[in-house]
This record gives structure tokens, C-alpha cells and sequence, in this order.
């Protein structure tokens, strides 16, 4: 949860989580779409697939327990090195490094690295510098002493050197401007339109089979016909993409029964929805809710 995910947003998840989803089997036993719906809010939904799939391979090939072998920890979905070394150093006090972009920030400074830390030379070079540091005994301290400089004390923009415990250590004689990475791509600017479509207090969705694949959406509305004023507009980022996200009124049509359901008003909070077409949704209904209610005489 805490990929992609600030600490104070993912306390009251986690802690959600784990009523829910005691262990491993519980989990694995759960139908993804009741998993979507707990981690609904968190977005990247893949973080949620991964771990679903992750549980039901723990428990079919571990026997419900955690591995605690970094290199089978590798081949659980979603779990890359930086997560397996830090459950191995966090949870079983296994000696090994652990870089993210915290401890990359200390590493490239200390040691004034000038290869960008985003390709495959500047991370080879930061998981032997952070081998070479780690001890032996009490790696774990280690580790979370080292995130906690990066976030409190090296700070990306303005490092609060003069604080700094490891000053005396460190290389680079202009630590603001490293650790060096690759040129960004440029931000897409995507335009996404969608049918809102209610009657006989059901509204009409579709379960996504692309960026939220399982969850459940405001029917996508070909562009040919989006082309009066939308009822509703935001713009939401996504990755590489900055997305529009248009919703238009129309008429019921006859629908994909293969994709597409009505679902009831009242149920909507108990089924997966991604974040911006729920406040849509939210947004929609309360307005349709006003203007039946001026409409009625007093």
C-alpha cells in the first residue's frame, strides 16, 4: 500500500485490510472484486491484483506462510527487489540493502554518483554501495535509519546539509542537483468520454476490461457522439497522462450484456468503482436527485 501512497492516506486501509483479510488464506479465498472494493480509493489497482494472486500462490505452494528466501519472494506477482529485500531486512532481520528512492537520494550523494539512478548502471551501482553499508547485525536499524535521512534531512530539493549526521562522508559537491535521472516523458493529455445512462433508480455500467480491469465504470461513449456540453468534467492524473474525463446524458440503448449491467442506485458503494467515476457517479446523482426535487410541487 504504501507503493505510490502516502502513509497517513494507507493507515486507515491498512488497518481495513487486515480486519478483512486476516491472512493469506482469507485473502486467497476472496473474489477479486471484493479486493478491488477494499483497495478502492488507493489506486494503481495492479498493486491489489498482485497481492490477491500472490495469497493464493502462498498458500498453494507455502503452505499459507510467507517465503522468506528473497529470490522466492521475487517470484510472487508485484514483488520486485527493493520489496523483497525490505520484507527480508523489516520482517525475518535478514542482512541486506534495500534502495528506494529515499535511501538512492543518501547513496548517489554520499558517494557522488553520476550515472542516472533509473537505468541499469546507476542501479547496479547503488545496490553494491548499499551492500558494502549494510551490517551484519541490526540491518533492519540500518535500513530504516537510512530512509529516514533521505526523508527528513537529504531532502530532493533543498538538502538540510548542515544537520546532516553523514556530511563528513559525503562527495558530492552539489548535492541538490543528484541523484541524476533520465529525461521524463512528456505528459500525454488524454480526453475520456462516458455515457451516464440511469432509469428506474438502477444506472447502467460496465465492468472495465482495460486500466481498471474488473472494476466497474461509466459506459465508454464513442467520440462521435459526445458532442454536446458534458453534464459533468475533471481531470485526473495517470501515470504518463493527464485525463480528461467527460460524462454526457443519453437515452438507454441496447446494451452489452456481455460487459454491461444495470445495477442498482443503492448497491453502488458495495461493488469496486474507480475513484473518478465514483465522484462522477456521486456528482451526477445528486444533481439529478436537485432538479427532481424542483421540480415536484411544495
Amino acid at each position: 500500500m504504501l507503493q505510490q501512497t502516502q502513509v497517513a492516506t494507507v493507515i486507515p486501509y491498512y488497518n481495513e485490510w487486515l480486519r478483512r483479510f486476516p491472512d493469506f488464506a482469507v485473502l486467497a479465498r476472496t473474489s477479486e472484486s471484493s479486493v478491488l472494493h477494499a483497495w478502492q480509493g488507493l489506486g494503481y489497482y495492479a498493486r491489489a491484483r498482485n497481492l490477491h494472486a500472490a495469497a493464493k500462490i502462498i498458500v498453494r505452494r507455502h503452505g499459507g506462510r510467507f517465503p522468506r528466501s528473497t529470490d522466492q519472494m521475487q517470484q510472487l506477482p508485484g514483488i520486485g527487489k527493493y520489496t523483497a529485500h525490505a520484507v527480508a531486512s523489516f520482517a525475518f532481520q535478514r542482512s541486506v540493502p534495500i534502495v528506494e528512492a529515499n535511501t538512492a537520494r543518501v547513496l548517489a550523494r554520499i558517494f557522488n554518483l553520476q550515472a542516472p539512478i533509473d537505468k541499469t548502471i546507476g542501479r547496479e551501482i547503488l545496490w553494491n554501495r548499499a551492500r558494502q553499508l549494510v551490517p551484519k547485525r541490526r540491518a533492519a536499524r540500518f535500513n530504516s535509519a537510512l530512509v529516514d535521512l533521505g526523508a527528513l534531512i537529504c531532502l530532493p530539493r533543498k538538502p538540510r546539509c548542515w544537520i546532516c549526521p553523514v556530511r563528513n562522508f559525503c562527495r558530492a559537491p552539489n548535492p541538490e542537483i543528484l541523484p541524476l535521472k533520465k529525461a521524463r516523458p512528456r505528459t500525454k493529455q488524454l480526453t475520456e468520454n462516458h455515457a451516464f445512462v440511469v432509469r428506474q433508480n438502477k444506472i447502467l455500467l460496465e465492468r472495465s476490461g482495460g486500466r481498471w480491469r474488473g472494476m466497474w465504470i461509466l459506459p465508454p461513449l464513442e467520440k462521435r457522439l459526445a458532442k454536446r456540453r458534458p453534464l459533468y468534467m475533471s481531470i485526473f492524473p495517470f501515470t504518463h497522462h493527464r485525463v480528461a474525463l467527460k460524462v454526457y446524458g443519453r437515452s438507454p440503448r441496447k446494451i452489452d450484456k456481455t460487459s454491461q449491467r444495470w445495477i442498482k442506485i443503492a448497491l453502488i458503494d458495495s461493488i469496486p468503482v474507480p475513484s473518478p467515476h465514483r465522484r462522477a457517479i456521486r456528482h451526477l446523482l445528486t444533481a439529478a436527485r436537485a432538479r427532481q426535487s424542483h421540480r415536484q410541487p411544495s
